[in-house]
């Protein structure tokens, strides 16, 4: 899943640096070292920001329009930032969450017998079930 979200950007007055925020995550703010570090270091707190928020089964807030920004400074911009949350979730996705489902006793019993992980055998059925790549 992709999402975009606009980022503000503002010079930092004693570098090269940029501090960025987002309008619309609350309290999501990072900064980098020069321009490109800024845009780095801006997919990496969005998309930690989302994470948390699918991750605790929260709706994900609508992203403003980047016109709709407006420009406080001179110097500040505001830019669309793309955020691959799929393959954030894969490298840093901790959050695990406990499911119970009924079988069989017999089919019990046969798993057991043959050391069988029941989480790993789940996870593993529903990648392959889904098409997602790990």
């Amino acid at each position: 899943m992709k999402l975009v979200y606009p980022a503000y950007f503002s010079p930092l007055e004693e570098s090269d640096g940029y501090c960025v925020t987002f309008p619309d995550l609350p309290g999501c703010v990072t900064q980098g070292d020069n321009l490109s570090d800024a845009f780095e270091m801006a997919e990496d707190a969005a998309a930690g920001w989302l994470l948390d928020e699918l991750e605790d089964g929260n709706d994900l807030p609508k992203p403003s329009k980047l016109a709709d920004i407006k420009i406080e400074c001179e110097g500040d911009f505001a830019n669309l930032i793309v955020l691959d949350m799929d393959l954030y979730a894969e490298k840093y996705g901790e959050k695990a969450v406990r499911k119970n489902c009924t079988i069989p006793a017999w089919l019990n019993t046969a798993a057991e017998r043959n050391n069988i992980n029941f989480s790993s055998l789940l996870q593993n059925a529903l990648i392959e079930k889904l098409g997602l790549n790990h």
